[in-house]
């Protein structure tokens, strides 16, 4: 079976969602991303790449108990799936042959 193609933006959700574990919810992912790559991220546009990323069968996700601070609204809980695990292993050889003997030929153009 082929794993779904997954853009560097998706790659980074997964791999914010497996650094948080099993009470990976918005805002700890959009943490993880911060504090890993640096960038800031928009809620919205996790919440996008997270829906598509279901949508591949790349997460599941599940709906919490409504929280008092919430004001009565649950959060909904995120967890890679197995064919995510394949596709992020896949896409990280695949990263790793292009870069493998460039790195002479980049730090020498900087």
């Amino acid at each position: 079976m082929t794993e779904p193609y997954l853009g560097e933006f998706e790659q980074t959700v997964l791999l914010a969602i497996l650094r948080v574990g099993d009470d990976a919810y918005a805002i700890p992912i959009l943490d993880q991303i911060h504090e890993h790559t640096g960038r800031r991220v928009a809620r919205g546009a996790l919440y996008t790449a997270l829906d598509r990323l279901e949508a591949k069968g790349c997460l599941r996700s599940r709906v919490g108990e409504p929280l008092a601070e919430r004001g009565g609204r649950a959060r909904r809980y995120y967890t890679v799936t197995p064919g995510a695990l394949r596709a992020l292993k896949q896409a990280r050889a695949s990263l790793l042959r292009l870069w493998r003997g460039l790195e002479a030929r980049l730090d020498s153009k900087s």
